[in-house]
């Protein structure tokens, strides 16, 4: 018996809200098992054991895909991206720990602000009003979230925002490799040189997760593959700009996530910022070609 499948599951767009519904999961998932994780490992430790996960992982998909695919004339760009990345991923986890689950979500919407930043100044990308426009909302934003002068700004805020800022740089350098270099390169080299990064640093005040903290160690290195194959499948099928407004449904699924699960209260300047960096970071993605977003809105890989 063969069923036949409703004309509206065959369209693009329906296609793409699945594939985005499994990224908000993914992102979720993760920030619940950084936080979890957070209780017994230091940040480096999280890092290392996400990298250890990640690493197996894409070593036996390569060992299927073919070793070929490793093939690169740009492992500088690699090594410069990665540092930057790893100091993404670090500055996020350490949110994760600190800060209430939507407030990190809400600054790290910004990231697209700072790709299109970069890709402007490193990939020569133009500018035009519109997209400068949507720059400088997704700023007046960030000032929202943050209001400098009139609440007390936390290191763990400016981490998150240190974060976002690092992300928009690996992207943008992620769009140069694109070019050049296979997926699984990318994803190779992400976990092969910054495994190294996070182990050297985790030594010092070494912990074994616990028994009940393994199952969370599994979840933090699968969804960060799973996030970033979900995102991308979503982005082949529709445009960025009609993506993200998908993409920010994380916001308030994570702030009831944190409620239940946290007792964190709803701020409502998070909220008020994040949608002016909404706006912007949607103003820049729809000015046309040449926005430098790229495929990975919000990969960390």
């Amino acid at each position: 018996m063969t069923f036949a499948v409703p004309v509206v599951m065959r369209k693009p767009i329906v296609r793409a809200a699945f594939w985005m519904f499994g990224a908000i999961f993914s992102f979720m998932a993760m920030a619940v098992a950084g936080r979890e994780l957070s209780a017994e490992l230091t940040t480096f430790q999280i890092l290392f054991f996400r990298g250890l996960v990640g690493f197996a992982v894409v070593v036996f998909v390569l060992r299927r895909a073919g070793w070929w695919q490793l093939r690169t004339r740009v492992f500088g760009t690699h090594l410069i991206r990665n540092l930057a990345h790893y100091g993404g991923q670090y500055g996020w986890f350490y949110g994760i720990a600190l800060l209430p689950l939507a407030e990190v979500f809400a600054i790290e919407f910004t990231m697209p602000i700072w790709t299109a930043v970069f890709a402007t100044i490193l990939l020569g990308e133009r500018v035009n009003a519109k997209r400068a426009l949507g720059i400088a909302i997704g700023f007046a934003g960030v000032l929202v979230m943050l209001r400098p002068g009139i609440a007390a700004v936390s290191l763990a805020a400016f981490a998150v925002l240190g974060a976002a800022l690092a992300y928009g740089f690996a992207h943008t350098l992620t769009k140069r490799l694109s070019g050049t270099d296979t997926p699984l390169a990318i994803l190779f080299y992400t976990t092969a040189i910054q495994l190294p990064l996070a182990f050297f640093p985790a030594l010092y005040d070494w912990t074994w997760p616990s028994a009940a903290s393994w199952p969370w160690v599994l979840v933090v290195g699968l969804t960060a593959l799973t996030a970033h194959y979900t995102l991308t499948r979503a982005l082949m099928l529709e445009d960025a700009a009609v993506v993200m407004p998908m993409d920010f449904l994380r916001l308030p699924l994570i702030a009831v996530v944190g409620l239940i699960l946290y007792g964190e209260p709803i701020q409502f300047w998070v909220f008020v910022g994040a949608v002016i960096v909404f706006a912007g970071s949607w103003l820049n993605l729809s000015a046309g070609p040449g926005s430098g977003q790229g495929p990975n809105l919000h990969n960390k890989e």
